[in-house]
């Protein structure tokens, strides 16, 4: 072969692989959870990230700051052992994801004054707060509509965005009845279908992206020395089905109370 055919040849070689490595480049998100056992319940901030290892576009690093039983308040006030203040002081995320208890919603003038506390908070540091709307208890569905009702007039006060968890969650009920929400023997908190049904919905609202036969059914992630460890198991059916309720969901429909 002569010099100038190698020369093309590695010429064309070199780049195929620079159009290969930039298709893989994607967007980083840094996310920080904060919250309580809504959020920790079968590790909802490491579900996200690995979803987000299946996105054309973005990928999503996570980390958390949950304590149960903790409030916004909590988290504020660096109380319960709570560190989210060292964690906004100490890093830079994009998002901050922010989730109250459900029965927060109760007393109107405290969910208002531990919000806009929470905000600015997120806020000095450079980070923009996002809401979770939390869900009804199991035996109570009716709680949902004044839920959704408070944190859309929180919302809009304060001009903050939200991921309507609470909402989907009821959505998916009317479809897949069969699918439990709630784990097992408990009232409030997310089952394993719940789970993975909130991880398609942060997956859908930051890549904006489809997950219809996407991300798959079991959801794993590794340890510190490399080894699989196994977050969530569905079957191919639950999985598709719960797919279709998020990238079908209307998240205008929230709108109407």
């Amino acid at each position: 072969m002569s010099y100038k055919c190698l020369f093309i040849a590695l010429t064309l070689i070199i780049n195929q692989n620079f159009s290969f490595a930039n298709s893989q480049i994607k967007d980083t998100l840094n996310i920080l959870f904060v919250g309580n056992s809504y959020t920790y319940f079968y590790n909802l901030p490491i579900v996200v990230n690995e979803m987000s290892k299946h996105s054309n576009s973005t990928y999503i690093k996570t980390t958390h700051s949950l304590v149960g039983g903790s409030t916004l308040e909590n988290h504020v006030n660096q109380e319960r052992n709570t560190k989210t203040v060292d964690y906004l002081k100490n890093n830079k995320y994009d998002f901050v994801i922010l989730n109250h208890h459900s029965l927060a919603t109760i007393d109107r003038g405290k969910f208002f004054e531990t919000s806009k506390k929470i905000i600015e908070l997120v806020k000095k540091y450079n980070s923009i707060p996002i809401f979770m709307i939390t869900w009804a208890y199991k035996p109570s569905p009716k709680m949902q509509k004044p839920i959704n009702k408070m944190f859309l007039d929180m919302s809009k006060k304060f001009n903050i965005k939200f991921i309507p968890s609470g909402p989907l969650f009821s959505e998916s009920l009317k479809w897949r009845p069969d699918l439990p929400l709630a784990d097992h023997g408990d009232i409030k908190h997310p089952s394993k279908y719940a789970v993975y049904l909130n991880g398609l919905l942060f997956y859908r609202y930051f890549t904006g992206e489809k997950t219809y036969k996407k991300i798959p059914k079991r959801i794993t992630t590794t340890d510190k020395n490399g080894q699989k460890l196994y977050l969530l198991f569905l079957n191919e059916d639950d999985a598709k089905s719960l797919q279709q309720i998020v990238d079908n969901f209307k998240y205008p429909e929230l709108l109407k109370l």
